[in-house]
């Protein structure tokens, strides 16, 4: 073996276990520590859109209305509580549509969804979605329910330049997070496949069915949902 090659072979390996533990190591901080720069997503968006300036406040889990987290589940994930990070179920859905439609449907789970938009960039790649494979094990593995929903409220965009559910509450209502009734939370959860063109205060007709459905599907699921998150 000729030494330069030993030497990039050497390098490599390095390179891939640091990843490993750097990965590891920070997804376990994060169990306690709030993402100190907020997200990936956050960060992306602002380097982009430099002169925008961005709402974010942070809110703890119980600081939070039971009608927005019932909500983004029923809208997002209706298998949260009970699934390690895949809904195997919603890929097998997703790939039977998306081979028969033009439109593209997505089966990402709210921990998937937490470990692209915190760790990951927010570009469609096979290599991106390894990646976000990789964080949502370890998330799971680590993070209880409750701090994965947490997170996914407090980092989710809302809006440009909107992101967390309080700046979004306070942007759009005019109330604290604590204080969102089931019909905003359905309405705000209604816009989150596509947050930057839906509105949750001019919501368009497709908004409205959604927001329809989302509030139906709340009622289904009830407030003892999130005792299976504890």
């Amino acid at each position: 073996m000729k030494p330069l090659f030993r030497k990039f072979l050497n390098i490599t390996k390095k390179a891939i276990i640091g990843f490993i533990l750097l990965s590891i190591f920070s997804t376990l901080v994060m169990r306690w520590v709030n993402p100190p720069f907020g997200s990936m997503l956050m960060i992306e968006r602002k380097i982009m859109h430099w002169n925008t300036p961005q709402q974010r406040i942070w809110k703890d889990l119980d600081e939070i209305s039971d009608n927005i987290k019932i909500a983004v589940i029923a809208s997002e994930d209706q298998n949260f509580s009970v699934h390690w990070g895949f809904d195997f179920n919603a890929i097998r859905l997703a790939l039977d549509h998306n081979q028969n439609s033009k439109k593209i449907k997505g089966a990402s789970t709210i921990t998937q969804q937490v470990a692209k938009n915190i760790f990951l960039w927010p570009t469609r790649s096979w290599i991106r979605k390894g990646m976000e494979s990789w964080f949502t094990l370890w998330i799971e593995l680590f993070w209880s329910k409750e701090r994965i929903l947490e997170v996914y409220l407090n980092c989710a965009e809302w809006g440009e330049g909107i992101f967390g559910i309080e700046a979004a509450s306070q942007y759009y209502f005019n109330v604290s997070a604590d204080q969102l009734t089931s019909q905003q939370a359905s309405l705000l959860a209604a816009v989150l496949p596509n947050p930057r063109r839906w509105s949750p205060i001019k919501p368009s007709e497709r908004v409205k069915k959604r927001t329809k459905w989302i509030h139906a599907q709340m009622s289904n699921l009830g407030n003892d949902y999130l005792k299976q998150l504890k």
